[in-house]
């Protein structure tokens, strides 16, 4: 039996999450020349044929990630394969097949989990993938989703995080922000009707954000966009943490650094209404809400002119030496110092 001679103990929350991903994988370097890459993107790479193959994984948990009682289990079903295919996307290539294991407790019926495929098949359906296998268990928390994908695209069209260049263009699909509001409005109703079961809420002014949180959609629109305009970015990345995050680790892994301009941030004219009715910041609400599952990129500026004016991108800043820090640009002109404070795993909050 092997002993653990280390009597300190460290809290996870005293790292949260990325650091404790660099923690233990500090001393792990790929053995085979089929790894292509390994831990530290959106999807890691193999070569298996002509072009590379990428994996990711995620896992779903009850309590932690989704909550039940207000998150619809087809919903469910749908939103756990789309997180899952917008980290293949933001790659630059598209997935083709995924693999779900399911662990529930006894009190979800066949029904319930009827419910949960039909969502996960809807999903399917719609982005063209394959559901090929997978595994099942019991389990005595409730219940737990992990997806695994697999796709492909050409070695010279597939993008790292690593990659952007002092000066290229910082660009955002989309819009910013409204699957956080969503939740914070879910999350109202959610305590509205503890202290009056009766209640029925009326959520129809919120259905842009409400839908941003419990059916969010992948970006395989502006992969296919890009390939269109003949426009390979030098690096991205998926909105999964909040944006102020994704640009940390664009910072961190091209080793540049980047002036993010405010009033260049996309945000919905509902989530800033609805963040006024919250008493919430709508570029707090962009910065480090998350769940968006947009793309963010960098490209050449000498291909301004392809995206300039177009309805899907919005460009929001540029690469700078990675001496000036990553930055954010008030109206006013004041520089402010990008933190991230979106999703932690293992916070103590």
């Amino acid at each position: 039996m092997l002993e653990d001679k280390n009597t300190s103990k460290t809290e996870l929350s005293d790292l949260g999450e990325f650091a404790l991903i660099d923690y233990l994988t500090k001393t792990i370097k790929p053995k085979n020349n089929s790894t292509l890459l390994g831990i530290g993107d959106d999807s890691a790479m193999v070569k298996h044929g002509e072009n590379p193959s990428l994996i990711s994984t995620d896992l779903l948990i009850e309590g932690i990630h989704f909550d039940l009682s207000y998150m619809p289990l087809k919903h469910l079903g749908y939103k756990a394969i789309i997180v899952n295919l917008s980290d293949i996307y933001a790659m630059n290539a598209y997935p083709e097949q995924i693999l779900v294991s399911i662990a529930v407790s006894n009190r979800f019926s066949l029904e319930a989990l009827d419910e949960i495929y039909k969502g996960i098949q809807l999903a399917c359906k719609n982005y063209n993938v394959d559901l090929i296998g997978g595994d099942t268990s019991t389990s005595v928390t409730g219940l737990i989703i992990s997806v695994s994908v697999l796709g492909t695209g050409p070695k010279n069209k597939i993008v790292k995080r690593k990659g952007a260049k002092e000066n290229d263009l910082l660009v955002v699909s989309g819009d910013l922000g409204g699957a956080f509001v969503g939740l914070q409005v879910l999350e109202r109703e959610k305590a509205v009707f503890k202290v009056n079961p009766n209640s029925q809420p009326d959520l129809s002014k919120y259905s842009y954000c409400v839908e941003r949180q419990l059916k969010p959609e992948a970006r395989k629109d502006i992969i296919d966009l890009l390939h269109e305009l003949k426009i390979v970015p030098t690096s991205m990345i998926d909105i999964s943490d909040g944006l102020s995050s994704e640009v940390l680790h664009l910072s961190k892994a091209s080793e540049v650094g980047f002036h993010l301009f405010e009033e260049k941030i996309p945000i919905d004219p509902v989530v800033s209404l609805t963040c006024e009715e919250f008493k919430l910041n709508p570029l707090t609400a962009a910065l480090n809400g998350g769940e968006d599952y947009e793309l963010l990129f960098t490209i050449h500026q000498n291909s301004y002119d392809k995206i300039k004016n177009h309805p899907y991108l919005t460009i929001i800043g540029h690469a700078t030496d990675i001496k000036n820090g990553c930055k954010i640009i008030s109206g006013l002109g004041q520089q402010i110092e990008l933190t991230a404070q979106g999703w932690e795993s293992f916070s103590k909050k």
